[in-house]
């Protein structure tokens, strides 16, 4: 019998050979950047990606979400469907599945392309301390590391949803000293538009979309008091009315596209309980690594363990630390991630959506849009298809 400790290192030895394979972005660095970050940050400074800059850049090829359906009966992978409306065009072999069982792209911290670098947006509170104080009196060198290392998506939620995603990954805040009830996203700093015009938006959209369903986790509430979440529970209602979806022991897409429900939201609090509306917090596997190496080992340990019951999101999003940032001062988040989305997409085709202890659900990454990452998740189904047949 082959033991845990045997696949954990066969595991690694798979990755080994995928990291050798896989194109590192090419960087070049004096020997004073390398020993004065800061300083290389400074005379680097108009390098730094501004707003108007960053959908210029291209690290992948972006995935065309207008591109025709298949023609019924042609053996297409379920990965060349429509993006927009992938859901709408699965076989109906799927149509039962609980959608916990399902593979589902999902966008992690989807609300960071629009973050507010003006100086009326402070850095998040929790923030270190350290941090605060040098972004309070030195802005104009520490935005643009916030920046660059603070944005998780380039595109709107729309152009998420037209790509494919159908999770997101949503962290409410409340600013300090505000004096209105206006709520925002936040990672590192806060966004410019507000959570009720971003929800709108998601609701324009699957009333143009009307077999398509969405996962809406609500979480963090940094700032938010009794009376905000009150507010944020009563906006979330009104903006979706008849298309939320209750708890319930199982969904799938024949029931809700009977029932016309399209948004399943889950909510980070005990209010959940008391709203048939609101689901409980869905699990969110991250490894905290800054290496993709790093987090597929930790994963493949966590799924020797079992994947939790219902809706679970498996998280390969990288997360860098200050000695990563400092010894690689001209890059981005971005730049990391685009450099290990080989290694990343090698072991997300391997793996299986399902009820099996061994399977993932959704599946949520950085940059989504910038890849293949989106029909690599939805072909995974296809597992499930040649298992009833």
């Amino acid at each position: 019998m082959r033991t845990p400790d045997y696949r954990v290192s066969k595991t690694r030895s798979r990755l080994r050979r995928r990291s050798s394979e896989a194109a590192a972005l090419p960087l070049s660095r004096s020997p004073l950047m390398a020993t004065f970050p800061f300083i290389s940050a400074w005379e680097t400074f108009l390098e730094c990606p501004q707003p108007s800059e960053m959908k210029q850049r291209t690290f992948g090829r972006r995935f065309d979400m207008s591109s025709e359906a298949p023609s019924e009966g042609s053996p297409v992978s379920l990965g060349a469907l429509s993006m927009d409306r992938w859901m709408a065009s699965l076989p109906s072999g799927l149509w039962d599945i609980p959608l916990w069982n399902l593979a589902i792209p999902g966008s992690h911290n989807a609300i960071t392309y629009c973050l507010d670098m003006n100086n009326r947006s402070p850095i998040d509170l929790k923030q270190p301390d350290m941090l605060q104080r040098l972004d309070k009196y030195m802005k104009p060198i520490i935005r643009p590391f916030v920046y660059k290392w603070a944005i998780t998506q380039e595109c709107c939620v729309k152009e998420q949803l037209d790509c494919g995603v159908r999770y997101c990954d949503l962290r409410i805040a409340h600013r300090p000293n505000d004096n209105s009830s206006d709520l925002y996203f936040y990672h590192g700093v806060y966004t410019t538009v507000t959570v009720e015009t971003v929800l709108k938006e998601i609701r324009t959209w699957l009333d143009a979309h009307p077999k398509e369903i969405v996962v809406l986790s609500f979480s963090h509430f940094q700032g938010l008091n009794q009376e905000l979440h009150t507010l944020l529970i009563s906006t979330i209602k009104s903006v979706f009315n008849s298309k939320l979806c209750p708890k319930t022991d199982a969904v799938t897409l024949r029931s809700l596209w009977s029932s016309g429900y399209q948004a399943i939201v889950s909510y980070e609090h005990n209010l959940a309980n008391c709203h048939t509306a609101l689901w409980s917090h869905i699990p969110y596997w991250w490894a905290n690594k800054c290496k993709a190496e790093a987090l597929i080992e930790e994963f493949e340990r966590r799924k020797q363990h079992g994947r939790p019951g219902g809706f679970f999101v498996t998280g390969i999003n990288l997360t860098e630390d200050l000695k990563y940032i400092c010894s690689h001062p001209t890059e981005s988040l971005k730049d990391m991630v685009m450099s290990t989305y080989p290694t990343l997409l090698g072991w997300v085709r391997e793996q299986k959506p399902g009820s099996g202890a061994d399977s993932l659900n959704i599946i949520a990454a950085d940059f989504v849009t910038e890849s293949e990452f989106i029909p690599t998740v939805i072909a995974l189904n296809e597992n499930l298809l040649s298992r009833s047949t």
